[in-house]
């Protein structure tokens, strides 16, 4: 497979260990324990590697199988440390708690909110949101209005400044923080960004979020095997 073309280690290795690190929200150091277990001596940092380079791949393809999202949407944000510094992580999921979008900034102005609900809104362009459920940040109006204005959003869509009806999104950031924790923060913007990304992408098909993928984990490696054209 041309993805894996010159890689050392068989592709159902490299994807177990992206696969385990995105869900499971280990070390890189355990990891590689953890497979030394199993016969297979790999270093920490070409597991980062490999979580660097296909984690957004499986983001990427499991898309189609995201299947429909309420019209009803949660947004929010919460913090991520990255070099040291708290940034913003963009949020939104659906009122089932099924994710929509999420995107990593070092801003938290109108410009960020309006580029996270673009950005949401191309992911489901299919199916626009009725209405969006937000905290009191003034960005977030601002947003709504402009995607309004340039006939991105319809005029009908209700916002919301609801904490009770955001109690899901806010309950959905502790557990992702979970996962987050033992990395210990991030160096830089776009490996925080790739890696949150595989630990969405995995929390998502986990949870049972994708269709045609059982809430087990012979599912899980089903369908990340499906992905990749490989013999389930």
């Amino acid at each position: 497979m041309f993805l894996f073309k010159r890689r050392r280690f068989p592709v159902e290795i490299i994807l177990l260990c992206v696969r385990w690190y995105c869900k499971y929200g280990i070390s890189y150091r355990d990891l590689a324990e953890m497979m030394q277990e199993r016969g297979t001596n790999v270093n920490p940092s070409t597991i980062f590697r490999w979580v660097q380079r296909y984690a957004p791949e499986i983001g990427k393809r499991v898309r189609p199988y995201q299947g429909h999202r309420s019209g009803s949407w949660r947004v929010d944000e919460t913090y991520v440390r990255v070099g040291g510094q708290w940034r913003y992580l963009f949020r939104a999921v659906d009122k089932h708690g099924r994710l929509i979008a999420s995107m990593l900034s070092d801003r938290r102005d109108t410009g960020t909110a309006y580029r996270f609900l673009r950005k949401a809104l191309r992911v489901v362009s299919d199916y626009p949101p009725s209405s969006i459920t937000t905290d009191k940040l003034a960005s977030y109006p601002k947003a709504i209005r402009r995607l309004q204005d340039e006939g991105l959003l319809p005029q009908d869509v209700e916002h919301r400044t609801s904490k009770y009806l955001n109690n899901i999104i806010e309950a959905d950031h502790g557990a992702l923080k979970r996962v987050i924790r033992p990395t210990r923060g991030f160096q830089t913007m776009k490996t925080a960004a790739v890696t949150l990304m595989g630990f969405e992408t995995m929390r998502m098909i986990r949870r049972g979020h994708c269709i045609q993928r059982k809430r087990q984990a012979t599912g899980e490696v089903r369908l990340i095997n499906q992905l990749f054209g490989l013999a389930a």
